[in-house]
């Protein structure tokens, strides 16, 4: 793992496989986190295993300030998202992968959705379907416009979304999908029984064909 002068713009840490890289992962945060979250480390680490470049990097809200919830606007955001697949993809041949943990990865939803930047497939992490305890405040019209192969690892637990929910927020998305629930996870996703990084690398290389 090493830092690479030209992520320092988006914050970002890489995980650099052995030998040349089949393609490159990009993913971010949720709300109140950065790119050194657990699970954010955890799965980088399992891509950059199966030869991948896996980019970890922090959203312009936590780049401004270290902790708090995300503060100005959303759209400010969602740039830094499409400046960071972009710069990315220069790192590296093969496939695109772009994603992130519940807020992260719901604004990466929102510019692939909105072709703001092309991408092979996403790699949604605790997707918020709705704010805990508010299922009216459905945060899925814009699935319809992803295109992509899209993975939703979920934690059965999760006050964003119920299986159910997650299964139906997943159905809407016009590519192929693929939900692995984690059994009695909440919205962190950890587990103590199921190595949840190698589940979602294993769902995501399926929907590649390449496994």
């Amino acid at each position: 793992m090493s830092d690479l002068p030209s992520l320092d713009q988006i914050a970002g840490v890489a995980h650099e496989p052995q030998g040349s890289a089949s393609g490159v992962v990009v993913l971010t945060h949720g709300a109140g986190g950065n790119r050194d979250s657990l699970l954010l480390q955890q799965v980088c680490d399992e891509w950059s295993r199966r030869g991948w470049l896996a980019v970890r990097y922090n959203l312009p809200y936590r780049r401004r300030r270290p902790t708090g919830p995300p503060s100005g606007s959303a759209a400010t955001d969602r740039a830094g998202i499409v400046e960071a697949i972009m710069l990315c993809r220069g790192l590296a041949d093969g496939p695109l992968i772009a994603g992130g943990h519940s807020y992260g990865g719901r604004q990466t939803s929102m510019v692939v959705a909105g072709r703001e930047a092309d991408v092979d497939l996403l790699s949604l992490f605790s997707y918020p379907v709705h704010p805990p305890g508010k299922p009216e405040r459905a945060r899925t019209e814009h699935l319809p416009g992803i295109r992509v192969p899209t993975v939703f690892t979920h934690g059965t637990s999760d006050p964003f979304g119920t299986p159910a929910e997650l299964n139906e927020a997943a159905a809407l998305v016009s590519g192929t999908t693929a939900v692995v629930e984690i059994a009695g996870a909440r919205h962190d996703l950890r587990s103590k029984t199921l190595n949840v990084a190698a589940l979602a690398v294993d769902a995501a290389l399926q929907l590649l064909g390449r496994i």
